[in-house]
């Protein structure tokens, strides 16, 4: 038969077929997939209510929005025209929905809003503040301040506000500190840097929205650029949530794609070099794109999308999923030549000697990787479910379907000289047994040593952000005295007016705490727009004007200036038409700074209604990472005394460490749960205790030398790590299974072609997990420094702690 009708015939195959039509079905879903780099996916399914205010922070939180902007390099001159005209340029864009970089484009509708609506926003509206007594200590206050140096502003208010609750507002709203200007524009502390905050109006969530934003910004600067003279030497910085959202996604992309070309040629040059025959190199490469299609089509149809991280697992993939194909070529093709067998023959004789123990390495890896799929995280449960359907694919690709692709002949170097010499290696490699216990004695040792240390116990762990952009964020900040929203109540309502209402149950139980220096201040949502019962009741104590004229002649009245009492007409006037004019809504604050404030502070999701307060420590409260500081016990008494039902103080620094605890100790328990597994597994499949203990101590070994070298080298575990240690346990599996298979009787040790194809299969390994250490993406990294050092000492702790010839035993099928 010609090789072309071969190939036909083969085509015709049912398994075949099915392939090919599995894999244009993987397509189309593929094609259809979306990608994220969202750290989301690393929450929990079922949240407690402290963990969804996390949650919804991470996702559509105030801080999530905001992109803080730096301008660097130049002259403070050209740096402040270039602040000005970005913001400009952002300002009539509407995918920002506030700019702000110190010039007072909003400060004059801020002052008139205030002063229209000043009787239903100050707190001090009470009917003891408009009696003759308080009208009398009111405008002394207002008078004592004409010699200070607001006397301009407050003989100009004086006629029509003489209870200066203007005044008090407007210190009120200006309490938080501001960054300091240069040339009309913020600035950093050093002066060396114009500074803008810039707020989307897509949620922090939304990457997609967020990449558009940030290009936005990125041309709006290029463009001032262009017409601000000496621009050229300027340069723009970003930092923010979405920033670091999207410059993860790149990365993580552009790594992918890096990194699994190089390992892809790696492994291409490995083949070549033992296959000969780039026909033969792309038939084993089938099995890995196979795999990776599969596991990347079940994710997303499980989840509607696939995490960056998983699509990494493409990489490890191609260097796990093609050992299969090594095994099939390499053993065959040896077993041929030694019984001068015809290639059916050769296969029959494979599939019946060598396809029990790889089945038998793919089910130990499947029980590993399916406790992921009962992890509480979303971003766990993608990785196992990746991870199980790429293998069971790329094992049943391999042996149902190479064998009718691959044709009569496979071109295979004679390898039978390598195979003899790793032969006599692995009858030296028992005498290593003493050498392998003193290493991991020293590795229980330094385990132990270490144990109060070893693994991370933040979730920062787990960030995607280099240190380098950390540092820029956390100097942006610092110049611009940016939100850091880790102590927050949250409070829930029905309605609008009940979120509004129950917030200012609680500010006023806060209050007293930061009259007393255990909190140095709190925002609330009604603050800007108080609720409709505390509007009627501040409108409430106004009197009428007959009243409220009595009153300011008997006011005017020993005064320290003398005054006359008709010079206060305005005000009686404004008082009188202010207990007529309609409540205060939300929609009159268009325009202000006031509604964004409101927007960030006042939610609505699904129906339910929240309103948010954000704590802030004070200075003199510090950690010792010198970071401010709360005390929970007062404010949580505080919170409980309001006696509002569902508000909680929720620490979210505190929270998402005790949320990577929880993480940790789940997956600890779930990972364990899985070597549980694998060990019954082998148990009733090698049907001997002994023999179990062998295929296991390898896997072991490997993962305590692994873990006491990150231990000594001062490197925290985190989740990441745990499941570098699954693959471990995983990859290192076939190769104990081969050392512990007998073929037959009469072979009294491992075959030599089994040693070339473990040989040759390690290295593709190590090249598809080995080359993830030199990813600029933590998380990569992560997997590449464990499991590439784990897979060669579990190959080559497999052959020292390998059975003697004498134990010799058939393999279970």
């Amino acid at each position: 038969m010609s090789g072309h009708a071969e190939r036909l015939h083969a085509l015709r195959r049912p398994a075949v077929l099915v392939w090919l039509i599995g894999l244009l079905l993987c397509a189309l879903v593929i094609g259809r997939t979306s990608f994220t780099a969202d750290l989301s996916a690393f929450l929990p399914h079922s949240p407690s209510a402290e963990q969804r205010v996390l949650v919804d922070q991470l996702r559509e939180g105030l801080v999530s929005r905001l992109i803080l902007v730096g301008i660097e390099g130049g002259d403070a001159t050209t740096r402040a025209a270039l602040s000005k005209q970005l913001a400009a340029t952002l300002r009539a864009n509407a995918q920002f929905s506030a700019v702000n970089n110190g010039e007072p484009v909003s400060e004059a509708r801020d002052r008139q809003f205030i002063f229209d609506h000043r009787y239903v926003l100050s707190p001090t509206v009470t009917p003891q503040r408009f009696s003759a007594e308080g009208l009398h200590a009111a405008l002394g206050e207002s008078l004592d301040l004409l010699s200070s140096s607001a006397g301009l502003f407050a003989k100009q208010l004086l006629p029509r506000d003489p209870t200066g609750e203007v005044a008090a507002l407007v210190s009120q709203l200006d309490s938080a500190a501001l960054p300091s200007s240069v040339q009309g524009v913020w600035a950093s502390r050093d002066g060396q840097r114009a500074v803008l905050v810039v707020q989307t109006a897509a949620a922090g969530s939304d990457t997609d929205a967020q990449a558009r934003a940030i290009g936005t910004v990125r041309r709006a600067f290029d463009a001032a650029a262009r017409t601000v003279p000496n621009a050229a030497s300027t340069r723009i910085v970003m930092t923010g949530p979405g920033v670091f959202s999207v410059d993860a996604r790149d990365t993580i992309k552009h790594d992918v794609e890096r990194l699994s070309t190089l390992s892809l040629v790696l492994v291409v040059a490995l083949l070549l070099t033992v296959y000969r025959s780039p026909r033969t190199v792309a038939l084993g490469l089938l099995p890995v794109l196979s795999g990776v299609a599969a596991g990347v089509a079940a994710v997303s149809l499980a989840f509607g999308a696939v995490h960056g991280l998983t699509l990494g697992f493409g990489t490890t993939l191609i260097g796990e999923a093609v050992d299969y194909s090594i095994y099939l070529f390499v053993q065959s093709a040896q077993t041929a030549r030694a019984r001068n067998a015809n290639p059916s023959e050769s296969l029959r004789a494979w599939i019946a000697a060598y396809w029990p123990t790889i089945r038998l390495g793919v089910l130990t890896s499947v029980c590993g990787f399916a406790s992921m799929l009962f992890s509480g995280f979303p971003g766990l449960v993608q990785l196992g479910l990746y991870s199980i359907v790429g293998l069971v694919t790329a094992a049943l690709v391999t042996r149902y379907v190479l064998p009718h692709l691959r044709g009569t002949q496979v071109a295979i170097r004679d390898v039978s000289r390598l195979g003899a010499w790793l032969a006599r290696a692995t009858r030296v490699a028992p005498r290593l047994r003493w050498l392998l216990v003193l290493v991991l004695v020293g590795a229980c040792a330094a385990l132990a040593l270490h144990r109060n240390g070893l693994w991370s116990r933040e979730l920062a762990a787990l960030s995607p952000v280099p240190a380098k952009s950390q540092a820029l964020d956390a100097s942006l900040r610092a110049d611009v005295g940016a939100p850091d929203v880790r102590y927050l109540v949250v409070i829930p309502g029905a309605t609008e007016q009940a979120a509004l209402e129950a917030a200012e149950k609680i500010a006023a139980q806060l209050q007293p705490l930061v009259d007393s220096g255990v909190l140095a201040g709190f925002e609330n949502p009604a603050r800007y727009l108080p609720s409709n019962a505390t509007q009627r009741a501040r409108l409430a104590s106004l009197p009428d004007a007959g009243t409220l004229a009595a009153r300011m002649r008997s006011a005017v009245e020993d005064q320290p200036i003398r005054v006359k009492p008709d010079l206060f007409a305005p005000f009686i006037a404004d008082v009188n038409a202010a207990r007529s004019q309609p409540l205060l809504q939300r929609a009159d604050l268009k325009g202000t700074s006031m509604a964004l404030a409101v927007d960030a502070l006042l939610t609505e999701r699904a129906g339910q209604w929240s309103a948010m307060l954000p704590l802030r420590a004070p200075a003199s409260a510090t950690t010792a990472a010198n970071q401010p500081s709360l005390d929970a016990g007062p404010i949580r008494a505080a919170v409980e005394h309001a006696n509002v039902p569902g508000a909680l103080f929720v620490d979210l620094k505190a929270e998402a460490d005790r949320l990577y605890v929880d993480y940790v100790r789940e997956d600890l328990h779930l990972s364990l749960a899985g070597f549980v597994v694998i060990a019954l597994l082998l148990l009733v499949a090698l049907r001997s205790l002994q023999r179990t203990l062998r295929a296991l101590a390898p896997l072991v070994a490997a993962v305590l030398v692994v873990t006491a070298g990150f231990a000594l080298a001062r490197v925290q575990l985190t989740i990441l790590h745990l499941v570098g240690m699954l693959l471990i346990v995983a990859v290192g599996s076939n190769y104990a299974l081969f050392f512990n298979q007998r073929v037959g009787a009469a072979e009294q040790r491992i075959a030599p072609q089994t040693l070339v194809s473990l040989l040759v299969a390690n290295l593709a390994t190590v090249a598809g997990f080995g080359l993830l250490a030199f990813s600029h993406v933590p998380m990569l990294e992560t997997f590449g420094l464990t499991v590439g050092p784990g897979a060669m000492l579990a190959l080559v702790f497999a052959a020292i702690l390998a059975p003697p010839p004498d134990h010799a035993h058939p393999a279970a099928a």
